[in-house]
């Protein structure tokens, strides 16, 4: 196991991660927010360097107090080879399998490696896979060869206009985080507001205010810099407010650099169609998660 340190190893672990597109992503787009300025404080750990096979981010030890939030105990992976991939999640001093944690990957290989370890740590597993999409902006910036421009939408990418005098674009305030946490599939409890509130104290987020100067939808970003637990209020649904504001994060992200990547539930049908319809390419690998509970 070697711990990378350093600007020179970290922008060298991006320029070899994006090689590995779309594969890669979920640890690429990881790795790039550390070299904007890693506001999670995470470090990155390979099995060796620099001719590496598998990559793991993690948290720092002293940030993982809380054996039960798996919110904070999250991590980050991408293997070229399964076999030491698995030796190297099996040690101690990678992942500590006596917490609740999650595995975050944009390679179902993975889940034999993970199954694999489950047996012989005693730990239980549930895995969730949805559908990976990337901006197409950003596919022709980094894996131009998935780009397919007879698969977009024929429309123009921009969604529908909105009445601009009853809603406000405005980011959010670590006030809303309750609002985001109750709409937010994977959410819902205290640790997962928690993590919601250092999301957005941290990192770029959007949403349009309603009439009454609350939000009314709204989009984050998470310290992989996908762009993640958008909602709106049932009362303002089917009007393509949320459409708007994940258009309008797409396009500051993508100004600044940052790869432009989102998951969608597979049975979320209304999701997937305004994916195509912003001209978001659907992967050719999924989105992975594995929640880990210790027996």
């Amino acid at each position: 196991m070697f711990s990378l340190q350093g600007a020179k190893m970290l922008q060298m672990l991006e320029k070899s991660l994006r090689n590995s597109l779309p594969e890669s992503l979920k640890v690429y787009g990881t790795v790039f927010h550390i070299n904007q300025g890693n506001p999670f404080k995470l470090k990155v750990l390979v099995d060796k360097w620099p001719d590496f096979n598998t990559v793991v981010v993690r948290p720092q030890e002293q940030d993982m107090t809380d054996d039960l939030d798996h919110y904070t105990n999250t991590y980050h992976i991408y293997s070229k080879d399964t076999e030491s991939c698995q030796k190297l999640l099996g040690s101690t001093e990678v992942i500590n399998w006596k917490q609740h944690l999650q595995i975050q990957s944009s390679q179902p290989s993975l889940n034999e490696v993970i199954q694999n370890l489950a047996a012989t740590k005693s730990f239980q597993v549930k895995h969730t896979q949805c559908f990976l999409f990337m901006a197409s902006e950003t596919v022709k910036k980094l894996v131009p060869s998935l780009l397919d421009e007879k698969n977009l939408s024929p429309n123009s990418s921009k969604p529908k206009d909105i009445n601009h005098e009853m809603f406000k674009l405005s980011s959010l305030d670590v006030t809303h985080a309750a609002l985001v946490n109750k709409f937010w599939s994977f959410g819902g409890n205290e640790r997962s507001q928690r993590f919601i509130e250092r999301c957005i104290r941290n990192f770029l987020s959007f949403c349009l205010l309603g009439p009454e100067g609350t939000p009314v939808t709204w989009n984050l970003m998470d310290q992989t810099g996908e762009m993640r637990m958008a909602g709106t209020l049932p009362e303002y649904r089917a009007q393509g407010l949320v459409s708007h504001v994940i258009h309008t994060q797409s396009q500051v992200m993508d100004k600044t650099g940052f790869p432009v990547y989102s998951h969608v539930d597979k049975s979320n049908k209304i999701m997937q169609k305004m994916s195509h319809t912003l001209q978001h390419v659907r992967m050719p690998c999924d989105w992975n998660q594995w929640n880990c509970v210790p027996l």
